[in-house]
């Protein structure tokens, strides 16, 4: 399993380019994961729900099954967020995870940045960034710069960049 991490600012266009890039990296035949990291608090369960209920009613984890998909819920009630490394163990074995988010990890990262969107880039602040993707020039930057529109060319460098997992 490989590691490779997608950064830049709400709004640049992070989903966009993994919507495009993830068929991409199918398409050579490689299976993928992602890591989504949020500083908002998510709720993919909805209330009324029998494991809405069962999860207030002091679960620490919900397992839920259907026919086409399961999801785990674990509730952190006051505990602090899991590393990265111990979310890594939690997936099945897969040939490359994408990570959204964990600006301080230690692997590499291609920032997603426009100009119109009117905010620095993150790099050479974050740590791992080794490109940005970008619809335009980026000026100053000493990093690859790709165009952010070319999946296959993106899919190359990530595929390039991508760490194996201790």
């Amino acid at each position: 399993m490989r590691i490779f991490g997608i950064a830049g600012y709400s709004g640049m266009g992070k989903t966009t380019l993994l919507e495009l890039l993830i068929p991409e990296i199918k398409q050579r035949g490689l299976r993928v994961s992602l890591i989504k990291h949020s500083h908002k608090d998510i709720e993919i369960d909805r209330p009324g729900k029998d494991s809405f209920r069962l999860r207030e009613a002091g679960c620490t984890e919900v397992l839920l099954l259907g026919r086409t998909r399961w999801a785990l819920m674990h509730e952190l009630r006051g505990e602090p967020e899991p590393s990265l490394d111990y979310l890594l163990t939690r997936l099945q074995d897969c040939d490359l995870v994408l990570v959204e988010g964990f600006k301080e990890g230690d692997f590499p990262k291609l920032e997603v940045w426009r100009a119109s969107e009117g905010k620095s880039t993150l790099w050479p602040h974050w740590p791992g960034i080794v490109g940005i993707a970008s619809d335009g020039p980026v000026p100053e930057c000493t990093v690859p710069v790709l165009d952010l529109k070319n999946a296959s060319a993106i899919a190359d460098f990530v595929l390039k960049q991508a760490i194996a997992l201790r």
